[in-house]
Formats: structure tokens, C-alpha cells, sequence
């Protein structure tokens, strides 16, 4: 989970830098880099629609062994019966463990039919929340964009509170207002001292404040649809039977559906009259298949998405959400010293201290330690 995170954020940076046009330009200024945040997020909903096939996969894998195995039962194993369905077998997996480890929880009944599009609601906020946070990235380095999406446990913690009717004890709001310290110094420090060449390197060095300030506001809103997501899922997974695998692939494949649908109506609504920018989906996609450097990172970034998903849910199921959350704020830290080994950005004593706050106000929320 911590490899695959890492090189998530840091493949998607990379592609972020990749020169499509004017590369033989002597002038850095006047290459042209990739910039396709509609595309990128297609190809994470892809990346997560792979746990669906994995889930099906392990699925069919079960059935075929119960099938060729009828005298499992001796050595200690349950058959899975010819009628269960690939959904049903992996939730009988996961039966034995529940939200608060006990056994007399009432049954939830296992979504079907036309429940699974509640899933939609979570992948639109994905959606969009994944976007802002690519056109964000455009502006940041991959260390403050890692660090900046901790600000997801404070709108999470509140969103809880009012939609969720969750009690925050004292501890949590202190370590809350934490987190918001933290992440205030950190994007003060992207906008003190902006990237060089925050990516569009066309752009004015006068303007790099402001895009730099840009690129935290974008991160930091996006953190509001990923929080929404986040508690729209804990109301779906309260009402209805549904393992976390098969959450996240169907979140993908309605995710993947929406942006193919809406990828056409942005083009003729916006592309047709910005030609090569974000909405242009003839150019987007040119630009992709026309470079190897941006397809080939599509496909790494796909793989450490969907294994990501799959180990975090592992970590979860076999330890506990805490050392998920543990390990994730442990990735921003691999994340910043890659980015200063690969020279994509300047040690900053500010963004330490903001590192610093972030790591111990999410620590103290997960009761990781106490204050």
C-alpha cells in the first residue's frame, strides 16, 4: 500500500511533466506540457473498475476450487454453494468481520438491482473532487498536493457530525484544528515559494504566486467532494451489504461511464471554443496515444491505483482503519523525499513545520497517539 500510494502521486506528477509539443524548443518556456485532467481521471476510474474484475476473478476462483474440492469441509473449509453469486461468495467472506466486532448485528440486506446506482453518488464526487485535484496538481509539487489532501479529515470529521449524527469528543476537535494549522502553513509555503515551473511554463514568472495559490484552493476544494464521497459511502454501507472490493469497482465503473458521457458534452459545450485545452477531447486524446511517455504512465498509474485500492482494503480488513490511516500519512513523507531526490523540489524549513503539525494533528484524530 505504501509503494503503490507513493508511486501513484508521484506517476501522475511525472505524466503531469511530460513534453507533448514544442519539445525541441531550446526555450523550456515554450514546451508544451500535459495537461488533461478529464482524461487522468478516466483512466483512475479504470484503474478502479480493475478491483471488480478482481473481485470477480477471485470470485470464480472460489467456485471452481469449492467445485473441485468436495471434501473441503473436512479440512476446515466451507464449500461455496453453485448458486451463490460472486458478490454473495465475497461477502460471506468478509461476514466475520463487522464494523464494531460483534455478531448480533441486524442482517443488511446485499445491494442489487437498481441499489448499486446509490453508487453513483460517491463517483460523481470522486469525479469531481479527482479532477480538481489534477488540475491542482498542474500548479503544486507532489509533496504540498499529498500533504494539502490531509485536509480531508477535517471536512470529514464535520460532514460526520452533521449528516452522520457522530459525536466528536474533545480530543478529535483539538486535533482538528490541528490539521487546519498544518495544512495552512503547508499552502502558505507552496505560495511563498512556488514550484519552479508550476507546470505551465509559458506563464509569467509574476504569475507564480498566483497559480501557485491557485493550485492549493483547487486541492483544498476538491477535499470537499472527497469528504462528501467519503460519508455518502459510511450512509450506503450502513444501509445495504456491500464489501469495500466491490465498492470501489463499482464506484470506478460508474465513474468510467460518467466521464465517457460527459467528455463529448464538454467538447462540444467548452472544447470546440478553447481548442488544446482541458476539454478538447480530440487533442486529449492524440496527445495521449501520439506520445508513449504519457500512455505508458497512464497504464503504470492504472495498476498502482487499483493495487492501492486493493492493499488499503487488505490493511484494513486484516489490521485496522487506523494503521490504513497511519500508513497513507506515511506516504505523504515518501512522497516529499522522492520529490527532493528526483529534484522536483527545494527543502523548505516552513513546509516541515507544516508537515510536522499535519502528521501529529492526524495521528491524535486516528488515536494513533494521545495528546
Amino acid at each position: 500500500m505504501l509503494v503503490t500510494g507513493t508511486l501513484n502521486t508521484l506517476l501522475t506528477k511525472l505524466q503531469d511533466q511530460q513534453c507533448i509539443a514544442n519539445c525541441d524548443n531550446p526555450d523550456p518556456a515554450q514546451h508544451q506540457l500535459f495537461e488533461q485532467p478529464v482524461w487522468q481521471t478516466l483512466n483512475m476510474f479504470y484503474g478502479e473498475m480493475l478491483c471488480l474484475a478482481c473481485l470477480y476473478a477471485i470470485g470464480l476462483f472460489r467456485r471452481r476450487s469449492a467445485g473441485n474440492a468436495p471434501d473441503a469441509a473436512a479440512d476446515g473449509y466451507q464449500p461455496i454453494p453453485d448458486s451463490a453469486s460472486v458478490a454473495s461468495a465475497d461477502a460471506d467472506a468478509d461476514a466475520d468481520v463487522s464494523a464494531d466486532g460483534t455478531a448480533d448485528a441486524p442482517p443488511l440486506k446485499p445491494i442489487a438491482g437498481w441499489a448499486t446506482l446509490y453508487m453513483w453518488l460517491p463517483a460523481v464526487c470522486d469525479l469531481l473532487g479527482t479532477t480538481l485535484m489534477n488540475v491542482g496538481l498542474f500548479f503544486t509539487s507532489a509533496s504540498v498536493y499529498q500533504m494539502l489532501r490531509g485536509a480531508v479529515v477535517v471536512f470529514s470529521g464535520l460532514f460526520s457530525v452533521v449528516f452522520l449524527g457522530h459525536r466528536l469528543e474533545r480530543f478529535q476537535v483539538i486535533s482538528l484544528g490541528m490539521v487546519v494549522l498544518g495544512v495552512t502553513i503547508v499552502g502558505l509555503s507552496n505560495v511563498i515559494s512556488p514550484p519552479a515551473g508550476a507546470h505551465s511554463a509559458a506563464a509569467a514568472a509574476d504569475h507564480s504566486v498566483l497559480k501557485a495559490a491557485v493550485g492549493v484552493a483547487l486541492v483544498l476544494g476538491a477535499q470537499l467532494f472527497t469528504a462528501s464521497q467519503f460519508v455518502i459511502e459510511e450512509k450506503i454501507i450502513r444501509r445495504y451489504r456491500l464489501t469495500p472490493l466491490r465498492a470501489v469497482g463499482l464506484e470506478g465503473s460508474f465513474g468510467a461511464a460518467t466521464v465517457m458521457v460527459a467528455i463529448p458534452v464538454l467538447h462540444v459545450a467548452i472544447g470546440r471554443s478553447h481548442p488544446g485545452g482541458y476539454f478538447d477531447a480530440p487533442v486529449g486524446f492524440r496527445q495521449i496515444v501520439d506520445n508513449p511517455s504519457v500512455w505508458q504512465t497512464s497504464i503504470y498509474i492504472m495498476l498502482s491505483i487499483a493495487m492501492f485500492n486493493y492493499f488499503g482494503l487488505s490493511v484494513t480488513r486484516h489490521l485496522s482503519a487506523t494503521s490504513r490511516a497511519t500508513i497513507d500519512t506515511c506516504r505523504t513523507l515518501f512522497i516529499w523525499m522522492s520529490s527532493l531526490a528526483l529534484g522536483w523540489e527545494a527543502f523548505s524549513w516552513v513546509q516541515v513545520v507544516g508537515f510536522v503539525i499535519l502528521v501529529y494533528g492526524t495521528f491524535v484524530y486516528n488515536r494513533v497517539i494521545s495528546l
